[in-house]
């Protein structure tokens, strides 16, 4: 039986993912600082600690673990915990695997769209671009660095460049959904979006097809903050003002984090669908009627 360990599993894409995994026949088995069940191991990054029982006849790790972006102001303190969370908990996993010589199938992680940056412009993004030179680029650019030392040692290794996931657990399109729905700001920023279950789908993919490389995880069609919340908005019968909150306002309210919200990226898909992977959710409006 094939198995695979997901840290970052008790979150809103790791179980869906892990629900998935286990119904297709594999033994998954999860990291989390809490464990309660009989598939879950404790680790703690802090401490440098990690059942070395999870990695016994281990054969893939999916490494979704880290901080959310969006959930506290970004203080200098609060960013040097957002690398950490992504840097050292895949140190962390890359020395103990290479300390107890665990031949690993793959290796696959996230990582997210912020690679490119926050900016709004015409230019459609490329895994072959480089990372931008601002705080998301740079999270993105150390994450990776970190994840390609699997590489170095001959583990296979995939990267996937996360869009805004979709999801009726959660997640953004939860916040979305507000009594009156408006763009952010002047709503031209880009949102580059995926369904949870063509992501969840995406790992699973990447594991049966031994898949390796950089992947952009974004749904094939791009919508803008203002057509996104348009259509939101139609969906789920609420009202639409096609004026959104200022700018500056909500820079007044979330700091320097407020990037993420009025500044957003065209990122392209043709990599994934290359390689033969299929979507479910090509569209908006399909996802939409999905979730809603």
């Amino acid at each position: 039986m094939v198995t695979i360990l997901i840290t970052g599993g008790t979150g809103m894409v790791g179980q869906l993912l892990g629900k998935k995994l286990s119904s297709k026949g594999f033994l998954v088995r999860i990291l989390t600082r809490t464990p309660k069940k009989e598939n879950e191991f404790a680790w703690d990054i802090s401490n440098n600690f990690i059942d070395e029982d999870v990695f016994q006849n281990l054969d893939y790790i999916i490494h979704l673990a880290g901080a959310g972006i969006a959930d506290k102001r970004w203080t200098p303190k609060r960013k040097q915990e957002i690398i950490d969370s992504r840097t050292k908990s895949t140190d962390l996993i890359f020395q103990k695997v290479k300390e107890l010589d665990i031949q690993l199938k793959g290796f696959i992680s996230a990582s997210a769209v912020g690679y490119y940056g926050a900016i709004t412009s015409d230019k459609k993004f490329t895994e072959s671009d480089s990372p931008a030179k601002d705080f998301l680029g740079n999270v993105c650019h150390l994450w990776e660095k970190s994840v390609l030392d699997f590489e170095e040692i001959g583990i296979p290794t995939t990267i996937f460049r996360i869009g805004i996931v979709l999801s009726n657990k959660g997640g953004a399109l939860e916040k979305m959904k507000t009594p009156i729905i408006t763009p952010i700001a002047n709503g031209k920023q880009y949102l580059p979006w995926i369904h949870i279950d063509d992501l969840t789908n995406m790992f699973i993919f990447s594991i049966e097809k031994n898949l390796k490389g950089i992947f952009n995880a974004v749904a094939p069609e791009e919508q803008t903050s203002y057509s996104f919340s348009k259509l939101l908005a139609k969906k789920t019968k609420k009202l639409f003002l096609p004026i959104g909150v200022p700018k500056f306002i909500l820079q007044l309210v979330f700091g320097e984090m407020s990037i993420i919200l009025t500044e957003g990226i065209r990122v392209s898909s043709d990599k994934i669908k290359n390689t033969g992977f299929q979507f479910t959710h090509k569209n908006l409006e399909s996802s939409l009627n999905n979730l809603t």
